[in-house]
């Protein structure tokens, strides 16, 4: 499988320019808040988000490029950076990444205003430059993330979820930031709003491919990122798990709902879970779906004409499928 750094190669320049641009971003007067900054980009991820940025800016424009698309990334990166900030917070997780969490060293208390920081500085990142196309992006975004996730708590609450529920959750949660790093890529490089759009639709088609893999992962048995059965552990409704529930009889379905409310943490029961999925056709149904979100992203970029930035899309829609983590 080609890498991420294979992926990287057309837009590496950029990529290494932004790093820079980035930590300005983030630099205030106040020294507790420049030491959690220097902590967090020295722990940075695969910078997936700012790569769909630049790449999509670049596909949609033959190459061109502005200090906009740049700005666009660093607001990407700054809201992306304090949803996690505030996640850690409200699943008083302890670590990220395998390095401590932001809470866990500075506590609940300091995290909270550092990830509202983080969200004042993207604010005014658009507003200073009047990149305001940006800002209403990247706000209806932070708008969607907020709902995705508050839908989520109430459904949890009753395993009540819908296939339905449980696409708009997603899309909300996790595929509307990618969807807004790939309007923002277009926008910032003066494209139409049709193309915006396009493009907007195009990430959100991979945002929904890249959960839907996430949810493959708990019942898989390769060696992966995170531990089989965290989900259900959770009590996290997945599509498996919806399926499955929403095509066994009476008495299996309710074996199915006591196992993940009451016995969530027995090992023996989650296993046995995993299997009654398994042996429903959970996986395979869900893996269809995967797919035709995969299918129907490709078919967007196969409009564009043959480009390195389209290559380099094209790796990344199936990076998200064959991913090991």
């Amino acid at each position: 499988m080609k890498t991420v750094e294979y992926i990287k190669q057309p837009i590496l320049q950029e990529m290494e320019l932004f790093e820079s641009k980035f930590k300005e971003a983030m630099a205030t007067q106040v020294p507790l808040v420049n030491r959690i900054t220097q902590y967090i980009v020295r722990r940075k991820g695969k910078q997936m988000r700012p790569m769909f940025v630049f790449l999509v800016a670049k596909m949609v424009s033959n190459g061109n490029f502005s200090e906009k698309t740049y700005r666009g990334a660093a607001l990407i990166e700054l809201i992306h950076t304090a949803s996690l900030v505030h996640d850690d917070i409200v699943d008083d997780s302890n670590q990220r990444r395998g390095f401590f969490s932001i809470n866990a060293l500075w506590k609940n208390k300091i995290a909270v205003l550092f990830g509202d920081y983080l969200l004042s500085k993207s604010l005014l990142l658009s507003v200073d430059n009047e990149d305001f196309d940006l800002l209403k992006l990247i706000s209806v975004a932070l708008k969607e993330m907020s709902e995705g996730e508050l839908l989520q708590i109430e459904k949890a609450r009753k395993l009540d979820i819908t296939e339905d529920i449980y696409f708009d959750i997603i899309r909300q949660k996790t595929a509307t930031l990618i969807a807004a790093c790939c309007g923002i890529g277009a926008a910032s490089v003066g494209a139409s709003n049709e193309e915006i759009e396009k493009m907007r639709l195009f990430g959100q088609l991979i945002g929904i491919a890249f959960q839907i893999k996430d949810d493959l992962f708990d019942y898989s048995e390769e060696k992966i990122g995170k531990p089989t059965g965290i989900d259900i552990k959770e009590q996290k409704m997945t599509l498996p798990l919806i399926y499955t529930l929403n095509n066994c009889d009476k008495s299996d379905k309710k074996w199915l709902i006591n196992s993940v409310k009451n016995h969530n943490k027995d090992k023996t029961r989650v296993k046995e879970v995993i299997n009654f999925v398994k042996k429903k056709g959970g996986i395979e149904y869900t893996s269809i779906k995967m797919n035709e979100y995969h299918k129907r992203a490709l078919e967007i970029l196969e409009t564009y004409p043959n480009s390195p930035y389209k290559e380099s899309l094209l790796t990344m829609v199936n990076y998200v499928i064959d991913r090991k983590i």
